[in-house]
């Protein structure tokens, strides 16, 4: 199936360019020849494909060397996520994964972090030798931020951290976390500041969660974990804005891996439509198979349009993206879970089988529903700013 660039004028503000268009493409081969034998099904981080990450450069497209000295304005493209997740998750969901969450846990030092603290980090996590995390859910705040407990005391050079976070990507495993603590136990969201802290600090300990399918994920447990002042990200008490404007960010894309997903299902069970017959003609001949493959692909096609619409508004400078964000995010998500489950119907038993990519797609595609938001959160947040 061809790439719809042909279908939409290439005026529209979020539409893609032959050169957008041709770096998506080089992003899939690339994954398909180089990352994708790489893959494992440990639940570890694997840092093998990070580092294939670092040398193919495409961690590089996120943190270019221009970032590294923190100059004003400097920043991700959210246009240049999106292509790399949606292109890396028809190919490889691993590297898929390994790259947004090198991102996730990353730009809020690049967005907030000292000079110091951007040249000690941000080159190591580009190279895709430094694994990073951002440390922001609890056992009790999952979809309420605002709510976490994990407290940072002042002392005297800095703040000790108490506490704990689950949920976390990459966690235990990470050489440095982006730690979200409540400095002001009585300000809700207005109380909550931003710091960096090394993997290995005094005091920091983990365990891995066992999860559905194999991800890298945590929980950490902070016991007076020291963090000096000068590791602060932003301003104290500012720490809420740090993760919403990273946030902001990272849902279009969440969005753009659920697109990647969908147009990988929707090109299998199209090309199995065109060779399976049944009752001597090719099932996709059959009216009811016919209408599922068209609303899997206007739904994917819908849903990549909107991402490529909050990604533009976001490197526009759009003043408030929050809304179009999860409109991506939600959209897209719920789109990949029907299209995903459709072309399993498709297939039938066959894409059941353990190694079969969409018994790995099924896995996959469950959890953006949850992470940075569920699909309830979304719909929250929409209609609060309709109203």
């Amino acid at each position: 199936m061809s790439f719809p660039g042909e279908w939409i004028p290439e005026k529209a503000p979020f539409w893609l360019s032959r050169e957008q268009r041709g770096f998506l493409e080089e992003i899939r081969v690339l994954a398909r020849s180089e990352l994708a034998p790489l893959q494992n099904e440990e639940a570890g981080v694997n840092r093998p494909l990070l580092a294939a990450l670092g040398r193919s450069g495409l961690l590089a497209r996120l943190f270019p060397e221009s970032t590294w000295e923190g100059k004003e304005g400097a920043r991700i493209s959210a246009m240049a996520l999106c292509l790399l997740r949606e292109g890396l998750a028809m190919e490889c969901g691993q590297a898929e994964l390994l790259l947004a969450l090198q991102g996730l846990g990353a730009y809020p030092i690049l967005q907030s972090g000292t000079v110091d603290c951007i040249r000690e980090w941000i080159p190591k996590v580009a190279r895709g030798e430094a694994v990073a995390a951002f440390a922001l859910s609890e056992p009790g705040s999952g979809s309420d931020p605002a709510a976490l407990q994990l407290r940072a005391e002042e002392v005297p050079g800095g703040w000790r951290l108490f506490g704990e976070k689950w949920w976390i990507s990459n966690a235990p495993e990470a050489d440095v976390y982006t730690v979200f603590a409540r400095t002001d136990p009585e300000a809700g969201a207005k109380g909550v500041s931003a710091f960096v802290v090394p993997g290995d600090s005094d005091g920091l300990t983990g365990e891995h969660t066992e999860m559905l399918a194999p991800h890298p994920i945590g929980r950490l447990f902070f016991d007076g974990v020291f963090v000096p002042k000068e590791k602060l990200l932003g301003e104290v008490n500012r720490g809420f804005r740090v993760a919403m404007r990273t946030l902001d960010l990272f849902r279009p894309s969440v969005g753009a891996f659920a697109v990647g997903i969908a147009q990988r299902a929707l090109d299998i069970a199209l090309a199995w439509a065109r060779e399976r017959e049944a009752f001597g003609k090719k099932i996709g001949s059959f009216q009811a198979i016919g209408a599922k493959l068209a609303d899997m692909h206007t739904g994917t096609h819908a849903a990549r349009l909107l991402v490529y619409a909050a990604a533009s508004a976001f490197d526009g400078g759009v003043e408030s993206n929050t809304a179009n964000a999860a409109s991506a995010k939600l959209f897209a998500t719920e789109n990949a879970q029907r299209v995903v489950d459709d072309a399993i119907q498709i297939l039938g038993a066959r894409a059941l089988v353990h190694d079969h990519p969409l018994a790995h797609l099924y896995l996959d595609v469950r959890a953006p529903r949850i992470y940075e938001g569920t699909s309830e959160i979304q719909r929250e947040i929409l209609s609060r700013a309709l109203q």
